[in-house]
């Protein structure tokens, strides 16, 4: 109700368009199932919000670089990939609308990623700097425990998606890919796919002939 409210006020004070509002209203309510937030708080979380937009290929983030961002995707696709000793690259998660994106870890320590953050279509998210996630955590009580809640629910999610990799055969990979990523396999390149699930594109490709 109070994001609701905030966004009428808004709209009759500002020149934000009913999207743009309604990009903000999806930040809110997946915030708001960690947490209460009264509306001073979430004036002021929406006012540390920036939003950024990336094209297909660019980086969020870099291996060697300090994370800059916790990021909520509002539309698109990235996945985190990295080289492994061999000189090849590796998908190894995929993050979607009305999801954070951030390798929590190193952008809390401020110490440099092990993993590419790329955008694998167009995309556009609200993002937060450091110093403005530090200021919301020192302003909004509890803010603490609602971030930690936040981190293990896509932690938690991570492994549940990941797991089935492990000890499943290729096609089942593959199902389990469709079922834990159902909006993604007609949105991003079959490499990627085959990458994440540990086989080669031609393996795919004869999985995916077999099961149509």
């Amino acid at each position: 109700m109070w994001a609701k409210l905030i966004f009428y006020h808004m709209v009759s004070n500002c020149f934000y368009d009913v999207y743009y509002l309604c990009l903000m209203e999806m930040l809110i309510n997946l915030i708001l199932q960690f947490g209460d937030l009264n509306k001073q708080q979430i004036e002021f979380l929406l006012s540390k919000a920036e939003k950024l937009e990336l094209k297909k290929d660019d980086y969020l983030s870099e291996a060697g670089k300090v994370p800059r961002y916790v990021a909520f995707v509002l539309e698109g696709v990235f996945r985190f990939c990295y080289y492994n000793n061999k000189g090849e690259e590796i998908t190894n998660y995929f993050v979607d609308e009305g999801n954070f994106v951030v390798d929590n870890e190193k952008f809390e320590s401020q110490i440099v990623a092990s993993e590419y953050v790329q955008a694998v279509t167009d995309c556009k998210v609200f993002v937060f700097t450091k110093k403005d996630w530090d200021d919301i955590s020192n302003t909004i009580v509890g803010w603490e425990m609602m971030k930690a809640n936040m981190v293990k629910k896509c932690l938690t999610l991570a492994m549940e998606r990941r797991s089935p990799l492990v000890s499943e055969d290729a096609t089942t990979r593959y199902l389990s890919f469709i079922d834990a990523f159902p909006k993604l396999i007609n949105r991003i390149p079959l490499s990627y796919v085959a990458s994440y699930l540990g086989i080669t594109q031609q393996s795919l490709s004869r999985i995916r002939r077999n099961i149509l």
